[in-house]
Parts: C-alpha cells; structure tokens; sequence
C-alpha cells in the first residue's frame, strides 16, 4: 500500500468529496452556495419550469402542500418561483384553460388597468372623478370622490356586499355606474373601509372615460397583449347598458391569472418591457390608513395582517376572490401560489392558511418561520347591513329608493337595454366557460 503525504491525503479526500457533492470547508473558507435558477416569463402557453431544489426549495415538503392544496375544491393548483413552475395539482392539465370566474380577483385586474393609466398621465389619483364623469352624471357629493378612494375602497358610499352583487349573478344590471352613483354616502370619504363592489364597477367606468377607449380593449392593449393573453381565451362580463363589471365576472383561463400573478412578482416588468410601473405596483401594495392589510384593491401584508398571508414577508399580496380564486404574491422571494376552483359550504377555513404553512416550511433559501397554526376568525353574520340590505338589490334593477333617476327594468338614462346574458358567448355561465363551439372562450 503506498503511503500519501498528509497534503496528498487531504487534497485526494477534497477530490472525493466533490465528486459525491459533499460540502466541504476548511477553517473560516465556505464554499459558495449554489446561485438559484431563474426563469423568463413567457407570452406562450408553456412556462419554463425547474425542480424546487434548483429555486432553493424542500421538493418533499412542497410536494406534501401542494398534495394537500390539490383537494376537490381545487380545479388548479400552480407554484412558481424566480418565474420557474416547480409544483402543479393533479389537475392542471384538464383546467389550465378552461376559463373560470375570478369573481373579486377581477377587482385587483381593475387595479392593474388603472395604474397603467396612471402611469400614462391620463388618470390622477387624487382628481375628482367629476375631473372624468360626462355633464350631469351623479351629484356633486358622488362627483366629488376621488379616484385614490375608490382604488381603496373609501369612497365613503353605502355598502351591501351581497346584495349589490346578486343581480350580476343573472347579468340583471341595468346600469351599474348609474346605480353606484345612486347608493347613499354614509361618511366623509377617506375615513373609513368598506368593501364595495358598486365603487369598483364606477372606477372601470372612470378609467374608461380617461383613456377615450372602451375599458376591456384598453385592458386588452395596455395589459393582456404583451403577456400573450388572447381577446378569444376569457370573457369579462358587462351589465345591460355595456358597462365592464369591475367587482367581479372576469372568467379567465387559470394558466392567464396566473402570467397577472407573475407581472406583480416582478415589479411590473415583462421580458424587460415595464408594462405597469414598479412605483404604482409598490403604491399598490402598501397598507392604508383605513385598512392596513388592504391596498389598492389588492390585500397586503401591513402590520397584523398574518391571517390572509401567514408566515409571509411584508412585501406579499393577495388577488383574492370568493370561492378562493387567488393569487398570493411574494415578488422578494419570486414567489406565487395561483390556484381555483369551488369552496362549497362548510369547507374548512384554514384551508388556505394551512397550505401555506406547508410552503413555508419547504423553503430552504431563505428559511422562513412558521406562522403556527390557524387561528379562528369571528364570523361574519349574513345579516349585517354591510353583506345584505334589499334597498341596494332592487336599486340595481331601478326599483325603490336607491334606484337612480331614469334607470329602470326596460331602459336607462334614455338608452334601451340588452337583455340578460345577451352577450355572454356560447358555453359560459356565471362560473366559467367550456364546451367544444370554436366561439367558447378558452385557452386551446
């Protein structure tokens, strides 16, 4: 047997040990850490993927979360880091672009849209919307709210969540900027939160009015285009007067809410064009003084916000929709969890909690502390004037006191109205679209 000097033994041993990948260190030198892989966004429909280990993440850890996020309330399932798909449900392939109804996500799309306008100089935050509105439309009360309230949700009008959406469920709307221009101010504006969907239907119709163009081929130039999201993959629902929804009804492929997901991640930017500023998205994303986990009209990590983004850092956000249509959005980790699908009655409220508990703990570049288990929330009662008052249904269909003057079941400020779903194309419902007609919405 030869006999090795002690610095060719220690040099042959280092050799060995690369080889079998073992990391080594000798007195204060370290080996450098493996840099993390990095993908580019895509305007096509195959996004570039890695394994968890290459984006600095557990594979077995994620691999438990994902399979416990993939239950039957789940249609999809995506996690994506450093633009990377790394975890899929077992799903995906059948949904991906089946269009669904990101219901109250569609208010964060409103957001986008606005702040591209903002970012062109055609909207101002904190302009009036009488800056926007056409002669004689609204009071000056209404006139007076700024844009900044309504992207905040402090405009201070009166709120019946449940009840201001139901007649969107049968496209029933005579006209839904008429009808937020009708329902009472409660309070100063700027003062206090309150979730309204009328306020964000008036803000489409504002965004509108200041970049001369129809809101949905605006969205369509300005955002969806450049991420290679087509005008024949979703549909966005309008009231009877041809008015966007903007508090709900945006029924998009999960595979497309998913590029809106990776857009926020990256600070706006996509394949190196700025499609909507970082300085609006970081404005977006910070809490309000009314609401600090609440931006504008997305939700954000501000101080004691842990229940809606547990475990996560300050800079994370949330698209978040009934039935759990949601984005949550970390652009410091490159992170984003999309998913969709159907909550029924009684399902469990820590679902959402519960599966990001277990994505944290897969992180291993950086380690990230557990946020511990759910804790309970106080109920919200179905009959609180805030999720339900009757005035603000029949409103909507230009009946009873919250009905705007000249807005009816027939006609509205002069106009004849469509009828019900009267441009809903074939194979869409309320929920989401599908079927074989080369008219159905979807991503093929």
């Amino acid at each position: 047997m030869p006999r090795w000097s002690r610095s060719a033994a220690l040099s042959a041993i280092m050799a060995m040990a690369v080889l079998l990948g073992i990391e080594m260190s000798c007195g204060t030198a370290n080996a450098a850490p493996a840099e993390l892989t990095r993908c580019a966004v895509t305007d096509g429909r195959k996004p570039q993927t890695a394994t968890p280990e290459e984006v600095g993440i557990d594979s077995a850890a994620l691999r438990d979360a994902v399979r416990f996020a993939a239950d039957p309330t789940r249609r999809n399932v995506q996690v994506f880091r450093n633009n990377c798909l790394i975890a899929t449900g077992p799903r995906n392939d059948q949904t991906g672009g089946l269009p669904w109804n990101l219901w109250s996500s569609t208010k964060s799309v409103v957001s986008l849209v606005a702040g591209i306008a903002i970012d062109e100089g055609r909207l101002r935050l904190d302009d009036p919307i009488d800056a926007y509105l056409p002669a004689g439309l609204g009071d000056a009360a209404h006139r007076a709210i700024t844009v900044r309230s309504l992207l905040t949700e402090t405009s201070g009008v009166q709120v019946a969540v449940a009840s201001e959406g139901v007649t969107g469920l049968a496209q029933l709307d005579p006209n839904v900027v008429a009808q937020a221009l009708a329902m009472p101010i409660e309070k100063p504006q700027g003062v206090e939160w309150k979730y309204s969907q009328r306020a964000v239907d008036l803000l489409v119709y504002v965004v509108q009015r200041s970049v001369g163009a129809d809101f949905q081929a605006y969205a369509q130039r300005k955002l969806f285009d450049p991420l290679g999201i087509r005008r024949t993959d979703y549909y966005w629902g309008r009231d009877r007067s041809g008015n966007t929804y903007g508090y709900a009804h945006l029924v998009m492929p999960p595979d497309d809410f998913a590029k809106l997901g990776l857009l926020i991640a990256g600070h706006g930017d996509w394949q190196g064009r700025q499609v909507i500023s970082a300085e609006y998205l970081e404005q977006a994303s910070r809490p309000t003084p009314t609401n600090q986990c609440y931006g504008f009209l997305l939700v954000v990590n501000g101080p004691g916000c842990t229940v809606e983004l547990p475990g996560l850092p300050a800079d994370a956000v949330k698209m978040g929709g009934m039935m759990r249509q949601d984005n949550f959005i970390v652009p410091s980790l490159g992170l984003l969890v999309s998913w969709t699908g159907v909550t029924v009655p009684g399902g469990a409220v820590s679902f959402p909690h519960d599966v990001l508990r277990g994505i944290v703990a897969a992180f291993r570049e950086p380690r990230l502390p557990d946020p511990g288990p759910y804790v309970q929330q106080p109920d919200i009662s179905l009959a609180d004037p805030m999720i339900s008052n009757p005035d603000a249904t029949f409103g909507a269909l230009g009946l009873g006191p919250y009905a705007y003057p000249g807005c009816g079941p027939l006609e509205c400020l002069g106009a004849p109205l469509a009828p019900p779903f009267g441009d809903w194309p074939p194979g869409c419902f309320v929920l989401g679209c599908a079927g074989p007609d080369p008219a159905t919405p979807g991503i093929r």
